[in-house]
């Protein structure tokens, strides 16, 4: 089980991570630790990779991800993290043996950046945020 935090700008971007070990881009997020919740998880997460204290928002989105080679199968929560201005990401910290920068990426940007799973997954987010809505995925695919 996965837990992630999706921040946004004004130009309604998503704020991606580069991680220095993997070679595409994430938001901010990681595993649920045992006995933690997926919002709990959030917060830790986004403490440990910006360095910023938060409280998640509403849910965007749940994506429940399949087995495959190395990996069990798993669900995903998204929570809205807020939209951020200039003020919001001057406190930004990166773990520089974790993680190499960060950027706001459009949509385009974000396809080329994050593996096919992770794009579908962060513009459904995008996109529930938009509409004020939740998204049920499987695999990053909307089920209806």
């Amino acid at each position: 089980m996965g837990a992630a935090v999706l921040f946004t700008d004004a130009a309604r971007r998503a704020l991606l991570v580069e991680p220095a070990y993997k070679d595409y881009w994430e938001i901010v997020g990681g595993c649920v630790d045992a006995d933690e919740s997926p919002r709990q998880a959030a917060v830790r997460e986004v403490k440990e990779e910006l360095g910023k204290s938060i409280v998640p928002g509403r849910l965007l989105v749940t994506d429940w991800v399949p087995q495959r080679p190395g990996r069990t199968e798993g669900v995903m929560f998204v929570y809205d993290g807020g939209s951020l201005d200039e003020l919001g990401t001057a406190d930004i910290h990166l773990p520089p043996d974790e993680l190499r920068s960060w950027a706001w990426c459009d949509q385009e940007q974000i396809r080329d950046r994050m593996s096919e799973l992770l794009a579908r997954r962060v513009i459904a987010a995008l996109c529930a945020k938009a509409e004020g809505t939740v998204f049920d995925l499987e695999n990053g695919f909307h089920t209806h």
